[in-house]
């Protein structure tokens, strides 16, 4: 029998309200089937939709289950983030003060919420080289100048990301997103540099979501995924600032911070904001 739920909307990795990735989130999860939970994701029509349950692992706070409007996702960014905040939001209390433990299908999350920006602990990403036939395709179907193109890498950090670096942040922002779709076209990152006077270090976009999208707005796994890329080339050598969502008129902000202590981890962090909350009956 359907009942009234806690329900949750948050818009994440933003300082400005409405500006960022919406993710809907279903407080109290525990006795959905998983088609109900697909068919709710599926009606928000939102990137994600996550459901809150208890934890089975006995260090996590909380566990989360995550829907795009057609499949369930292992892992992902900007639910991660916002399922953190409805959950302290809602009166979660984390077992370790200043670290929240989120179960996911991707395993055990650490999420920093000590931090002046909460960020999560980038989980492990699988580099390798992108296949020939892959980097063709996407190259004559996006229509990019080869010589634009700076390095390309297949990263799996649960989701497989097909990455491009291209020269600058200005041919990033000049890609035409709607040139390739789901499923024909799975998941490709493109990431370029900003000038050295540019608020942000990067420019960041996500072409051919599983959403349905042109482009997901903000990204946290490609962004994940991304960091421990440039880590592996040296280039995460203090805290940088990646933009994302700018030619859908988002104002995404990503910080990626190394972590000083330990060699090899980086976080992934930005802010959320709860803009509705009410009851949802389902």
């Amino acid at each position: 029998m359907a009942k009234a739920r806690r329900f949750i909307q948050c818009d994440v990795f933003t300082s400005e309200p409405t500006k960022g990735n919406a993710l809907a989130v279903v407080v109290d999860g525990d006795d959905l089937t998983e088609q109900q939970m697909l068919e709710f994701a599926a009606w928000t029509n939102l990137a994600e939709t996550t459901f809150l349950l208890p934890p089975l692992d006995a260090v996590a706070d909380y566990r989360v289950r995550i829907f795009t409007p057609a499949r369930e996702m292992p892992f992902a960014g900007h639910p991660t983030l916002g399922s953190c905040a409805a959950w302290l939001h809602c009166g979660g209390v984390p077992r370790t003060q200043g670290v929240v433990r989120q179960e996911c299908a991707g395993g055990i999350i650490d999420i920093d919420v000590a931090a002046s920006v909460p960020a999560f602990v980038a989980p492990p990403t699988e580099i390798c080289a992108l296949a020939d036939a892959d980097r063709q395709a996407i190259v004559q179907a996006l229509g990019l100048d080869t010589d634009s193109i700076v390095g390309t890498a297949r990263l799996d950090n649960g989701p497989v990301w097909q990455v491009f670096e291209l020269r600058s942040a200005e041919d990033v922002l000049a890609v035409d997103s709607s040139r390739v779709r789901w499923p024909q076209f799975k998941s490709i990152g493109l990431i370029g540099r900003h000038p050295a006077e540019h608020e942000c270090d990067y420019e960041v976009r996500m072409l051919a979501p599983s959403s349905g999208m042109s482009e997901d707005p903000i990204t946290g796994s490609l962004n994940a995924a991304l960091a421990h890329w440039l880590m592996q080339l040296g280039r995460v050598d203090r805290d940088l600032l990646v933009a994302q969502g700018t030619t859908i008129n988002r104002t995404g902000r990503v910080a990626i911070r190394p972590d000083v202590a330990v060699p090899g981890r980086v976080y992934i962090g930005g802010q959320s904001h709860v803009l509705i909350e009410g009851t949802v009956t389902l």
